[in-house]
């Protein structure tokens, strides 16, 4: 049976995007997302590994412990100390690495950006970390299965308006929460954000294999998640 390794993010506070004019609004249930996710990572699918980045998650474990504040930084050095200059794959070819991301997101020069907590929109390129770096350092790890869940919103003063969800990653299994031309959802009566699997997780009857800690990737689940979220989303917008 393969390991199940994952790297989750959730930022609510953006330093620098609180300082534009206008405002842009921070976010209200990143951290609770990603610390949800995180708790079904360990509790209930036991993966072997969750690092968890969130304003005040502890600090990663290694000869110099690598803090978790959702950082540009942060978030790159670990991704540098792992899956970087390393002597071998972390990994095997069948573990699974899943890497889940709730926050902003910024589209720039034809690159989707992943935006951390001190991120610069006038400063994309150097304090924004771009998708394609992620996935090429995550690939790296060894595992055959890689996969993306961004829940990104896009940055409404952008010039073209648009936000991530318009590239596509080779190598990777990649779901964005929108495309680039939409604007993912906050839902107050969950307090999660509307793409967070764990708002599909926590329905009173959920199909068998969710609750299989044996994780295995295939179009008919994902597709089973997609609809059931869709599904969620539309009674909730039905009833408010």
């Amino acid at each position: 049976m393969g390991r199940n390794w994952a790297i989750v993010v959730g930022i609510n506070h953006y330093e620098n995007l609180r300082r534009r004019s206008p405002p842009q609004a921070s976010l209200n249930f990143a951290k609770r997302d990603a610390s949800a996710i995180a708790t079904w990572f360990q509790q209930e699918a036991r993966f072997d590994r969750v690092f968890l980045f969130t304003d005040d998650s502890p600090a990663i474990a290694a000869n110099s412990p690598i803090p978790t504040q959702p950082t540009f930084g942060h978030v790159r050095r670990f991704l540098r100390a792992q899956f970087e200059n390393i002597q071998s794959p972390l990994l095997k070819p069948e573990d699974n690495l899943w890497f889940f991301f709730a926050g902003h997101g910024n589209r720039y020069k034809d690159k989707d950006y992943l935006m951390f907590s001190d991120s610069e929109p006038g400063d994309v390129e150097n304090t924004a970390i771009s998708i394609d770096y992620v996935t090429q350092r995550l690939r790296r790890s060894g595992a055959e299965n890689v996969v993306l869940f961004l829940d990104a919103c896009r940055d409404e003063s952008s010039r073209t308006g648009l936000g991530i969800g318009e590239q596509r990653h080779q190598g990777v299994i990649t779901f964005y929460s929108c495309t680039a031309n939409q604007k993912s959802w906050e839902i107050d009566e969950l307090q999660h954000g509307s793409f967070t699997p764990l708002a599909w997780l926590y329905r009173q009857n959920p199909p068998p294999w969710v609750k299989n800690p044996s994780f295995c990737i295939s179009p008919r689940r994902w597709t089973s998640l997609r609809d059931a979220t869709r599904s969620l989303l539309l009674r909730l917008r039905s009833v408010s």
